[in-house]
């Protein structure tokens, strides 16, 4: 292997096309790598380096692995963030003169992986293309390994960056144009994943819409809902193209096209995701302790994915949440219906993906056979239905179980073949009368060289004769030196080696070829014929992918009536009224984890008559956020058709949830706490409606008292009379309560707590009116702050309530009773000069609303600093 070699040449050919890949090699039974490739792969996946060959006077780095083990290599790299081209040998060595053909059969990348051991079994593995030619944005997205394609067209960079965070694409594609386009940049940054530019042609509006068009082999795509779509179409094309660049256009059978638009969802941007912790916690980023992982009690991967995007993509329409909760209401109320559709289920594999695969061509014999046994489950299900005689679930009693599918498979393979084909006994008796004949062949010639053996042992009386075979010389009787002697004439001597000689007979070789020559086209024709199976399973693909949704759907139902009667949930009425009505209300996650106390349930009403404002108050640690984010929790499962944790509940449907719950400094992109919560802030009062549903938690807290409490009061009365959305606002700010003063549906409620001496009790229970302390120095010292700095803060806290001043008329907040005085010159409001103190105490603040008390406080601080 040098520069001026054939083989290097074709490698070098073929490295050209896919420089942004590491180029997988094949040779024999490795996959190599060479060059930079070899060094990258080498390092990622721990392997040896190695060289083979010079360029001139430098070594070719080189390192290979095992080709039966590729797949866990490729996956180890794509998850690093490499594409892989797979090259194969494709033609054959035996009859190849010179180098053997090769060529790259797939580029395998992160959004278009379909190996089973790669995949998230509950989450999707979606390619996405982004476009925007003009001030609107196209996306569509796909998962290859399910069958699954979506398109959107939206407005707005933050509705493009909320879609990113609910879909959580593992690639995206866009066009070349948008390369320095800087809004791109930010949802790139935003997305966090491999990203790739492709010619603008490909995104082209009338070469998109003929590509889709020859793709479904329809003439029109009004069929699949996309009348009036246009960008979005562009970004499904890109969707396709990308798929036919990566080697996928012949295997992966993206059937339908669905489009939708985001007003017929709820929509919960990326703040709101992670702030109610739907699918990660925010201090861990776990699963564990999220609301999907709670909720998914499912029992197969589809109806885990149904699960989850339920969960993202919340319902709208009161009538289709209300048919989903009938649903979800028979088999809550069908305890053994239930209990025996979910055994059922158990039992069912992971169908849409089977099915991509079988299509791809690269399901072995074991996918087959689990894919009869999930089919043969069908016909039970959907008796149990069918049975129950219940209108809600009528639809899944008319699933068609694929007989034809089923049956092929029971008839072509085994009930338990062996995990490669290549080891042969794949296919059933029976199936194939040329098979069966072959096999006879290979099994009677075993059987004739062991009766050969013992016959040429008798006849020459040479006890250690012994007749063996490899693939050089085939089939050879072996005799030892100490033997030769008792060798026949008729024994044609092949191979000498030190301690033996090898022979033929005429009779031996004239039956090897006969044995060898069946068993070659035995393995030959057992690969045919499953080759066949497996392409009349795939022309069957949309049956079981629609059979596939099916079930998916009805193991979603059951999770969550599963979920309802395992911990106590109840229906809620869901209607188109403002209103936000809940009983006993509980938080999902929070009631399952306390191990020592009992969850404390809680009542909260809000509606934009009586009590569209709630401003909440009460100390650090007393459970405020988690009443919130119940309130906000119980509202999205019961918009996604679930019931919820309550003792009774009404919910009029909202088309967004915000939160504003806590803050984390973003330094990387250069935002502060107080950035980011001003920037989410923002974004809450520009697409905030009055169908909205607000949760603000501590506005403000990011910069001095009054320009924080300042903002927080612009904020609510623009939320309380601009948009007229419902909101529950928690502060610390207690001077907030006052809004309930001036405006008519602002309430006031604070979760109490009972002092003990110097400890505070946390009762977790919500009563009207608002909190006069907030107990900050107790949950200190709950939080474990040493002693000597308690103590210290409640003997500055008394200074700050007295007011009081040393015998030098300065502030005491600044210094220890044991301390001498130090005149600082400068003014504090608890200590005002006497011009200042004196207009203070004729002030009747009582008679003052709040902001005439703030710009009344103006000119005394004022008047301060010029005495």
């Amino acid at each position: 292997m040098n520069e001026s070699t054939p083989f290097l040449r074709q490698y070098t050919e073929i490295k050209a096309q896919h420089e942004d890949a590491i180029l997988f090699f094949r040779m024999g039974d490795f996959y190599e790598m060479f060059f930079e490739d070899a060094q990258k792969a080498a390092k990622a996946l721990d392997i040896t380096l190695t060289a083979r060959g010079k360029v001139g006077d430098e070594p070719i780095p080189m390192a290979g692995v095992p080709h039966h083990a590729a797949e866990q290599y490729i996956a180890r790299l794509v998850d690093q963030g490499f594409k892989v081209a797979i090259c194969e040998q494709v033609g054959d060595p035996k009859t190849s003169r010179g180098i053997v053909a090769r060529k790259v059969t797939r580029v395998v990348t992160p959004g278009v992986i379909v190996e089973e051991g790669t995949l998230d079994a509950k989450s999707h593995n979606f390619l996405l293309a982004l476009v925007r030619p003009a001030d609107r944005w196209g996306i569509a997205y796909a998962d290859v390994s399910t069958g699954d394609f979506f398109t959107a067209e939206l407005d707005t960079e933050d509705d493009v960056a909320a879609e990113l965070a609910r879909v959580a694409p593992r690639e995206i594609v866009l066009p070349q144009s948008l390369e320095m386009d800087p809004a791109a940049d930010r949802l790139l940054e935003s997305a966090g994943c491999l990203f790739n530019y492709r010619s603008d042609s490909v995104f082209e509006m009338e070469m998109a819409r003929d590509a889709l068009l020859s793709h479904f082999g329809v003439s029109s795509l009004d069929g699949f809902g996309c009348r009036g779509f246009t960008i979005g179409i562009s970004a499904a094309a890109g969707v396709l193209s990308y798929l036919q660049e990566t080697r996928h256009e012949g295997t992966l059978k993206l059937e339908r096209l669905v489009p939708y638009r985001l007003h017929d969802y709820m929509i919960l941007d990326d703040p709101t995701r992670t702030n109610l912790e739907l699918l990660r916690t925010i201090q861990e980023g776990k699963k564990s302790g999220s609301l999907l992982h709670l909720v998914d009690q499912s029992v197969t991967a589809m109806g885990g994915r149904m699960l989850r995007r339920w969960l993202l993509y919340p319902l709208v329409d009161v009538a289709a949440i209300r048919r989903r909760q009938d649903q979800v209401a028979v088999l809550h109320h069908e305890t053994n219906l239930r209990e025996q559709l979910r055994d059922r289920l158990q039992a069912v594999a992971d169908l849409e993906r089977l099915t991509a695969r079988v299509v791809a061509g690269s399901a072995g014999p074991r996918d087959l056979v689990s894919l009869r046994r999930s089919l043969e489950q069908v016909p039970g299900i959907t008796a149990l239905v069918d049975a129950s005689g219940e209108l809600a679930l009528e639809a899944f009693s008319t699933l068609d179980p694929c007989p034809e599918a089923a049956e092929l498979i029971a008839r072509a393979i085994v009930d338990e073949p062996p995990a490669s084909l290549k080891e042969g006994g794949v296919i059933r008796t029976g199936y194939s009368a040329e098979l069966d004949e072959l096999i006879a062949i290979s099994r009677e010639g075993k059987g004739f060289i062991a009766r050969l053996e013992a016959a040429e042992r008798e006849r020459t009386g040479i006890a250690s004769l012994k007749v063996r075979y490899n693939k050089v010389f085939g089939y050879f009787i072996e005799v030892t030196r100490a033997n030769l002697g008792a060798v026949p004439d008729d024994y044609i001597r092949k191979q000498t080696l030190t301690t033996c000689e090898r022979f033929i007979t005429q009779d031996l070789k004239e039956y090897e070829g006969k044995v060898l020559g069946a068993e070659e086209r035995r393995i030959a024709l057992e690969h045919e014929l499953f080759a066949a199976v497996r392409e009349r399973l795939a022309d069957m693909h949309r049956q079981v992918k629609a059979l596939a949704t099916g079930l998916a759907e009805l193991d979603a139902l059951c999770t969550l009536a599963e979920v309802a009667a395992r911990y106590r949930y109840v229906r809620p009425q869901v209607d188109t009224s403002d209103i936000i009505d809940i009983v006993d209300g509980r938080h999902p996650v929070v009631e399952r984890m306390l191990a020592r106390e009992k969850f404390v349930p809680n009542d909260i009403r809000l509606d934009t008559r009586s009590k569209q404002v709630i401003i909440l108050t009460g100390p650090n640690m007393a459970g405020k956020s988690t009443i919130m984010r119940q309130v906000a929790l119980i509202t999205l499962m019961a918009q996604m058709g679930s019931f919820v944790p309550a003792r009774k509940c009404r919910v009029g449907v909202v088309d967004r949830i915000f939160t504003r719950v806590g803050a984390s400094d973003n330094l990387a992109r250069g935002h502060s706490t107080f950035m980011v919560e001003m920037t989410e802030t923002a974004n809450i009062l520009h697409f905030a409606t009055r169908h909205s549903l607000v949760l603000l938690d501590e506005i403000g807290r990011g910069t001095s008292t009054f320009d924080g409490l300042s903002i927080a009061w612009a904020v609510a009365e623009m939320l309380h009379d601009t948009i007229g959305c419902k909101v529950i606002f928690a502060t610390h700010y207690h001077e907030l309560i006052d809004l309930a003063l001036t405006r008519d549906r602002v309430v006031n409620l604070n979760v109490t707590v009972k002092e003990w001496g110097d400890n505070v009790v946390f009762l977790r229970k919500l009563q009207e009116g608002g909190a006069s302390r907030s107990y900050g120095i107790q949950v200190a010292r709950l939080a474990g702050l040493p002693r000597d700095v308690v103590e210290r803060a409640k003997e500055v806290l008394g200074n700050l309530e007295r007011g009081e001043l040393n015998e030098l008329g300065e502030p005491r907040i600044a210094r220890r009773d044991d301390q001498p005085a130090r005149r600082t010159g400068q003014f504090s409001l608890f200590a005002p000069p006497s011009a200042v103190k004196e207009a203070l105490l004729k002030l009747d603040v009582n008679r003052l609303t709040p902001l005439e008390a703030l710009e009344r406080l103006a000119a005394l601080q004022e008047l301060a600093r010029n005495e």
